[in-house]
């Protein structure tokens, strides 16, 4: 991600949540076929994972959550005793098949299509959400 507003937003989300938050950016620099191209994405995207993640794929044809519910599911996988979660966001094409398979959940967060800069911007306020919710603090209103 370049300077500008949307690190900036994402600096202030990442401070704002407890626990280590790491970010990993991948790319495939060479010029292939769409369908290569994501399926190399998804090879270097298993390869960044940690090895005991648990993982959840952003996808468009993924569960569409309430921010309550999503605060439900991050708890029940704490209490689950889930360390690691790591969430992927495909690039321009998508996420491979084999990324997806492999993921506990798979996770829409709206019928739109969101380039993956701001998907990531949307995943961390309802991570900070999520986290607000449970806390019981008033951040989160209906």
């Amino acid at each position: 991600m370049k300077p500008g507003p949307l690190a900036d937003l994402q600096s202030e989300y990442v401070k704002r949540l407890s626990g280590p938050i790491g970010i990993k950016e991948v790319e495939e620099r060479r010029a292939l076929p769409s369908a290569e191209r994501k399926d190399r994405e998804g090879e270097l995207l298993l390869a960044a994972l940690p090895e005991d993640a648990l993982l959840v794929a952003l996808d468009e044809g993924g569960r569409e959550f309430t921010s309550a519910d999503f605060a439900d599911r991050l708890q029940r996988w704490r209490l689950e005793g889930v360390k690691t979660l790591a969430f992927v966001i495909g690039g321009a094409d998508g996420l491979a098949q084999p990324l997806v398979r492999r993921a506990r959940l798979t996770l829409s967060l709206g019928a739109m299509t969101w380039p993956h800069l701001l998907a990531r911007i949307l995943l961390l306020e309802q991570l900070y959400r999520a986290q607000q919710i449970l806390a019981g603090h008033p951040y989160h209103r209906k």
